[in-house]
């Protein structure tokens, strides 16, 4: 039947740099460092593992995945209470989402809701927690977001049960959090909504990243920002409005939050450290942790941001430079400082001939199962292609098909990259198998992220088809993003053993 056109889903134009999973491929310092962050900046800090393509969910979907929005998988701290509720979620194909439900009347007119949330899907990074669809169907105005499995900084700071946040964690979680802000405003995205330790949460690696979810307003005047009004920026309860130095003095409170270890106004802080009582401002738990040198670097590095007037504030670039340099344990991972067992991964036990092919990065092979499989996992697309042969336009349409095969079969890969552009803009529906065998040449062709796009755009046709992952792998793998490939190596063979168990498709 080819491939199912939703709102989003179609065809990727050439050139969507949102269709991939980063900015650019990662760099091996970064996927294997991660800690520092370094090296980042001219590759626009890549994320680290691939991000699903941002798409507009169904309510029906998401509704299923929360089991109908249950109570018992609100996971925003506020709970019930919350006026815009988070939920835990899992899709069909197994992967854990984060769902934000906006009250009813925060976005009346759903294309603005869309638009907002599109322009935030398109921020990618590896310290945010990034945005991967949405849904507006009827009242409902719903994100949905990567899922986090380890709390957030609010509650690893005040309600923690088996030990107090180390000293170097809090170091990492303030630079992890400017690197985040430094690349929203490289994006034109300088507002961030009401800044604080409920928005960094932490990754099953124990890295703290900020919420996406921040970047969107609230409300589409924008004009909701924190219930505490002693930690709102002073020219937001001047003026009602949010700038960017507002999201410094949020940053200050944040700094506030990591010294103390507790909630302390901004102007109690203030006093405190114009009194030079820093020792009254810091977590008694920390003793013997932290050099008074570092601690008076970042206890200043507050008081800069908390400054009454907003041109007094210090930008991103000087919030890098001020916490960058106390990073002393940059080897160490995050999940150790956090005391986080990290999940071992039960890998599928199916290992067919193309996923073995895939992990060998036996090209061959893979070419002659593409050959020997054909169009049979297209669910008739044959059938649509062979119907009504006698129209002059199947006709054009079956023999372009038959050349690019053709090119295929006898590995003229950039024979068959052309035949199959010219069949994908004539059929109305693109067979799956087409943007695979298209995605393979490109690779032969040595074009691996345009084959990581036709891989991607084939799951979007055939979302739990294995063989449109294990291409995806072998995409991310001749980019030099190993981790990523392993991950849609293993998720095929998930898909492989789901459909050998007898379960849905």
């Amino acid at each position: 039947m080819g491939c199912f056109q939703s709102k989003v889903a179609g065809p990727l134009p050439p050139n969507d740099a949102a269709a991939l999973p980063a900015d650019k491929p990662a760099d091996p310092e970064a996927a294997n460092g991660g800690a520092d962050g370094e090296g980042d900046g001219d590759d626009k800090e890549a994320v680290k593992r691939a991000v699903p393509v941002f798409r507009e969910f169904a309510l029906a979907e998401l509704r299923a995945a929360t089991k109908g929005f249950s109570a018992d998988l609100i996971v925003s701290e506020s709970g019930e209470k919350a006026p815009n509720a988070v939920y835990r979620g899992r899709l069909d194909g197994g992967r854990l989402i984060a769902v934000k439900r906006f009250s009813r009347l925060s976005w009346p007119d759903p294309q603005q809701f869309l638009a907002e949330a599109a322009g935030v899907g398109k921020v990618r990074h590896k310290r945010l927690v990034n945005l991967i669809g949405c849904c507006a169907e009827g009242d409902e105005r719903l994100l949905v977001a990567e899922y986090m499995p380890n709390d957030t900084l609010s509650k690893h700071l005040f309600h923690w049960d088996k030990q107090p946040l180390p000293w170097e964690m809090r170091l990492r979680v303030a630079y992890f959090i400017a690197q985040a802000l430094d690349h929203c405003n490289a994006e034109n995205r300088k507002i961030y909504h009401d800044l604080n330790a409920y928005r960094v949460l932490f990754d099953e690696e124990g890295d703290p990243r900020l919420s996406s979810f921040g970047l969107m307003k609230n409300s589409r005047d924008g004009k909701s920002y924190s219930t505490n009004l002693a930690y709102t920026p002073p020219e937001f309860l001047r003026t009602g409005r949010v700038i960017p130095e507002s999201v410094i003095y949020s940053y200050g409170t944040v700094l506030l939050d990591l010294l103390s270890g507790k909630h302390i106004p901004p102007s109690h802080a203030l006093d405190l450290i114009r009194g030079k009582n820093i020792l009254l401002l810091m977590d008694s738990s920390l003793e013997g942790q932290y050099a008074n040198e570092d601690a008076s670097k970042l206890v200043d590095l507050a008081s800069k941001c908390l400054q009454f007037e907003s041109r007094d504030r210090p930008n991103i670039k000087y919030l890098l430079s001020s916490v960058g340099p106390l990073q002393n344990q940059k080897e160490v991972a995050s999940h150790v400082f956090m005391g986080i067992t990290k999940a071992t991964s039960v890998l599928p036990t199916i290992c067919s001939p193309l996923r073995k092919a895939c992990t060998g990065m036996d090209l061959s092979a893979v070419h002659d199962i593409l050959l020997k499989t054909g169009y049979k996992d297209d669910e008739g697309a044959e059938n649509e292609l062979s119907f009504q042969e006698w129209t002059q336009q199947v006709q054009e349409m079956l023999n372009t098909k038959k050349f690019g095969d053709i090119a295929f079969r006898d590995k003229d890969f950039k024979t068959a990259i052309d035949y199959y552009s010219k069949l994908v803009a004539m059929m109305s529906t693109p067979s799956a198998t087409v943007f695979v065998r298209r995605s393979f040449s490109y690779l032969m062709n040595g074009q691996a992220e345009l084959a990581l796009r036709d891989a991607m755009q084939a799951q979007v046709c055939m979302p739990e088809w294995p063989t449109a992952f294990y291409l995806q792998a072998l995409a991310l793998s001749k980019l030099g993003m190993e981790t990523d490939a392993q991950d849609m190596l293993n998720d095929g063979a998930t898909f492989e053993a789901k459909k050998q168990n007898g379960w849905r498709s």
